[in-house]
């Protein structure tokens, strides 16, 4: 996004203690703005200490940026069509972004209205595919599983259609909740979300030799629970496979033959490759033997089916039409300002999880805890965040400090970097690091 797009929702609460309703009040309020609003610059540092600085965000031209959340809550802001899809910034006051979660939607005169369910194995990608079809992130991802712990909100808002996207962890069974003592959300959070869905996109890393070649048992009887649910297949890294023939075996296995209630030709298409005698693709995977189990593998009732990278915008942008070309007439849930329900506090320390789990190994980042202690705003404007790592050993102290503090610097600037996209305003960071007694 530009750098004059710069929008004044980090500024809203203001708006909670000054605004009054009516246009009198209103026109009131903006002959009081620029005095309110004080410096006209943003920029943006990403701090580890003292002397560690990170990227600058340009002056904005404006002081609330082009169609500002501000400027939508005073009735001042006139949508121009013809102006590209901007994608909403999260204010970083938690009673604002709470205002604006229960604020009256601003629907057109047709609204339309899509809840989508997305669910999959642990570590499949679902996050990714979340921020990227969200056009910001605001999910943490990470190559290690169980990154989301509980369920998260996105919202796409285009013209006069709203789609919301419910990202859930990464399905599990009891026994392994129990016998790992995981949180209860990640076992209970995809359930719960059916229960308001429009629509299941299930996602499978086709690049995961030992999951790629069925549906897990629990994904299996969410779906089958909530068949009254329409659902798609999103077959999800097809970037990393070598040989595409394996995408035909891959997709006759996970939907047993049938798409749209027909039969797949698969047969004739797994002829036409040369090579060896290839097993039957409605029997299994191509990387393991076939079950002796009769039980069901596949799903045979999704309605598409999409190969794809998460990490390709082109892939994306074929999905997101497609889930907004499936939204149905209806009320909108949030304002179009709205990009996730997460509060401020949440996102930061998502962030913050995120770059432990990716820099620390095994099981050292699960293990440390997270306290904020300082969230304020600084003497010109900038976002101040100071939060406590705690963690229950020295070594691993050491480890997360890294040599010469090396480690935790680069962690906080990468966070604060991720931040200042999120929250579109100047940010401090500063992390400390104790050890739990």
């Amino acid at each position: 996004m530009a750098a004059s797009s710069w929008r004044g929702a980090v500024l809203l609460r203001t708006v909670s203690g000054l605004w009054q309703p009516g246009p009198d009040a209103a026109r009131e309020w903006m002959i009081r703005l620029p005095s309110l609003l004080g410096c006209q610059r943003r920029c943006v540092s990403c701090v580890a200490g003292p002397a560690f600085s990170g990227p600058r965000l340009a002056s904005a031209s404006r002081p609330n940026g082009q169609n500002s959340a501000l400027d939508c809550f005073l009735g001042l802001s006139q949508p121009d069509n013809s102006l590209p899809f901007r994608v909403p910034a999260v204010s970083v006051h938690r009673d604002e972004q709470d205002l604006l979660l229960i604020h009256r939607p601003d629907m057109p005169e047709n609204p339309r209205v899509l809840r989508v369910v997305l669910l999959g194995a642990p570590n499949a990608g679902k996050s990714t595919l979340s921020n990227q079809l969200l056009g910001r992130k605001v999910f943490p991802v990470s190559r290690k599983v169980h990154t989301t712990r509980s369920q998260a909100l996105g919202v796409i808002t285009e013209k006069e259609t709203q789609v919301i996207l419910l990202d859930t962890p990464g399905l599990i069974s009891p026994a392994k909740q129990k016998r790992h003592h995981l949180e209860l959300s990640l076992l209970e959070d995809p359930w719960k979300s059916m229960e308001s869905a429009d629509l299941v996109v299930v996602l499978v890393d086709v690049s995961d030799k030992w999951t790629r070649n069925q549906l897990s048992p629990q994904l299996l009887r969410c779906l089958t629970q909530f068949s009254q649910v329409p659902s798609i297949l999103v077959m999800n890294k097809v970037d990393c496979l070598k040989q595409k023939s394996v995408l035909l075996e891959l997709t006759a296995a996970l939907t047993e033959g049938v798409v749209n209630g027909k039969k797949l030709k698969t047969r004739q298409a797994l002829r036409s490759q040369p090579g060896p005698h290839r097993p039957n693709p409605a029997a299994q995977g191509p990387d393991v033997q076939p079950a002796r189990d009769p039980q069901r593998m596949g799903w045979p009732h999704f309605q598409e089916i999409f190969m794809l990278s998460a990490l390709s915008q082109e892939d994306v942008k074929t999905l997101k039409q497609y889930l907004l070309a499936q939204a149905q007439p209806g009320p909108w849930e949030f304002h179009s300002e709205v990009l996730t329900s997460q509060t401020p506090e949440e996102i930061c320390a998502n962030m913050i999880r995120e770059k432990l789990l990716e820099y620390l190994p095994k099981e050292v980042p699960y293990n440390i805890q997270q306290k904020t202690e300082v969230w304020d705003e600084g003497p010109s404007g900038e976002l101040v965040i100071e939060q406590k790592l705690l963690v229950p050993k020295e070594s691993h102290m050491k480890i997360l400090i890294g040599p010469k503090g090396y480690l935790i610097a680069q962690i906080a600037q990468e966070v604060g970097r991720d931040l200042m996209n999120i929250f579109l305003c100047e940010v401090q960071l500063r992390l400390s690091v104790k050890l739990l007694k």
